[in-house]
């Protein structure tokens, strides 16, 4: 009886201390309380509730038997909003607050909105080495169940949360993507719901020019209601190896060599001053040496990026074998380092040994409870970008955010950018090794102003034929933006626009900053910062002659 009466006198307590200082004050100045009491309790659960949910349907095998009526409903849909005159734009009804970005949509409040309930992995075919799924399931489930069956994905974004569908139509990368690309580059088909109501499947075979489209589409070309995915054999374990570099020439031209060299599985690099890094790279084994192990994804075990920097404040080398999954999901813990921000004593090991097995709190709940106070404050404060420069350019690239920003540690992750068509594409005709540098803190540089800086960064990336990740805020206007992507497909786009009656006329010369679905953009979004605008001129689809369209598949 008497625990119980301590805690009611706690929870008053505290209760009455929000009343004084207000919810508000309390979610900007000591946002680790409610997150401590509140999201992380709460982000438990709906980890254990989606966790469940998918390991009993995919041993039910209910969701093959499902899609195809769920793939319905959402033509369903489309074809009643074109029935009821068009007179709003589309877009999915999930909520703008689950998405992982800093960003809340303000449009989810005036779009038709398209209810798309698909989070479910359909199949795997481990003859074919594909798996296909739904767009919503997360990387978490697929870790979860490939793994388990011996199987992974080539390449598989870091954090838990991070969908299907949003690795498409954005874009994913993780640390062997110098040998695999980006997540589109595994992609093998895709199949979509487009604006009419119509069903079109397209590969690199049919339909190729909508398959191209698809990726950075930000889901201006159709609904996706599935995706067919290649998968590898996968192993029990990481053998992760550890280097201290020193100066920031000896940095570059060893991440340079490892990003090179094939027979690394995982190649990636944590910059924690611009001449201090470490630089790791891994292969997949079954065997493990018993001293060397070390399960770092268990919840009592140190935050990954501070693990590592161990390694250069000792100034010594290591070797580790992490089983595959934990690997996987190495930052999951600790958002990267962002968690750092939110619980400052997050890593502390009393927190770690107590509190730790609820960590981390959902990315999509910090967002819902941010209040618009604190979105500003972190609009203005905060960085969190990922721009893509060619690896020739990586010194030029690590001063430029140094002088631009100033934040630290900085998460470098090489990848083979092939020479297909589409909006990214390197500058010539032939494959070209990049590197995303990924800047995620509070800058330190003296007088930061996000807009201004973040300009001057995506000046000198677009000056290098580089990309801005898309997830985040951007600063540029139309005519920066095409400078920086190849909207070279969107004219004969705009023909088989018509052909798909998609809604809305085609737009005036003076209003070509077309809607995703057909229609000028609304004046008042022409003024934000690039967030989805720019990218709304993509529409639908890329081929002159008509999309094959296909009636939905059936399975046994």
């Amino acid at each position: 009886m008497e625990p119980a009466v301590s805690l009611a006198v706690c929870a008053l307590l505290f209760l009455l201390w929000v009343r004084v200082k207000g919810l508000e004050f309390v979610l900007i100045h000591q946002r680790w309380v409610f997150v401590c009491l509140f999201l992380l309790p709460l982000s438990l659960i709906f980890d254990i509730y989606y966790y469940v949910r998918a390991w009993v349907v995919f041993k039910l095998s209910s969701a093959p038997r499902l899609h195809e009526q769920r793939v319905r409903d959402i033509q369903k849909q489309v074809r009643e909003w074109k029935e009821q005159g068009s007179k709003t734009f589309m877009c999915t009804g999930r909520p703008g607050w689950l998405t992982v970005s800093l960003r809340v949509g303000k449009y989810k409040k005036t779009h038709k909105n398209i209810m798309i309930n698909l989070m479910d992995i359909l199949e795997v075919d481990t003859k074919k080495q594909i798996v296909r799924v739904e767009p919503l399931v997360t990387m978490g489930q697929v870790t979860a169940l490939l793994t388990s069956i011996g199987w992974t994905l080539p390449v598989l974004p870091e954090l838990d949360d991070l969908t299907v569908g949003g690795l498409i139509m954005g874009t994913g990368i993780e640390s062997s993507s110098h040998k695999y690309g980006l997540f589109q580059h595994i992609c093998t088909a895709y199949e979509l719901v487009l604006a009419d109501g119509s069903f079109v499947r397209c590969t690199p075979m049919e339909n190729s020019d909508l398959f191209y489209a698809v990726p950075w589409s930000c889901g201006t070309l159709g609904f996706l209601v599935a995706a067919e995915i290649r998968i590898i054999p996968a192993q029990k374990y990481v053998k992760l190896r550890f280097e201290p570099v020193h100066g920031l020439e000896a940095i570059c031209d060893k991440f340079t060599y490892e990003s090179q060299r094939p027979e690394n599985h995982f190649v990636e690099g944590l910059l924690y001053s611009l001449e201090e890094a470490v630089i790791m790279t891994g292969v997949m084994t079954d065997e493990a040496e018993p001293s060397k192990l070390n399960s770092i994804g268990n919840y009592y075990k140190p935050w990954f990026f501070k693990h590592v920097e161990n390694y250069l404040k000792t100034n010594r080398e290591g070797l580790e074998y992490i089983p595959l999954r934990h690997y996987y999901h190495r930052h999951t813990r600790s958002i990267f380092w962002e968690l750092q921000d939110i619980i400052p004593f997050g890593n502390n090991p009393i927190f770690r040994y107590l509190f730790g097995w609820m960590v981390p709190p959902k990315i999509s709940l910090l967002k819902l409870t941010q209040g618009e106070t604190l979105r500003k404050l972190y609009e203005q404060h905060h960085v969190v970008q990922d721009m893509l420069v060619p690896m020739k350019c990586l010194p030029q690239a690590l001063h430029t955010f140094h002088n631009d920003i100033h934040v630290y540690p900085i998460w470098l992750c090489p990848f083979i950018l092939p020479s297909q068509p589409g909006l990214v594409h390197p500058k010539g005709d032939e494959a070209e090794l990049y590197v995303d540098i990924g800047a995620y803190g509070e800058p330190r540089v003296k007088h930061f102003e996000a807009r201004s800086c973040m300009r001057q960064l995506e000046k000198f990336v677009r000056s290098v034929h580089g990309f801005q990740m898309l997830y985040a805020d951007c600063y540029m206007d139309r005519e920066e933006f095409w400078e920086m992507f190849d909207g070279s497909l969107t004219p004969s786009l705009r023909s088989t626009t018509r052909s798909a009656r998609l809604p809305g006329t085609e737009p005036e010369p003076a209003q070509e900053e077309a809607d995703a679905w057909g229609d000028p953009v609304p004046r008042a979004r022409r003024h934000l910062p690039f967030t989805q605008a720019w990218l709304l001129c993509q529409i639908h689809t890329l081929r002159k002659k008509p999309l094959q369209k296909h009636p939905l598949p059936t399975w046994p």
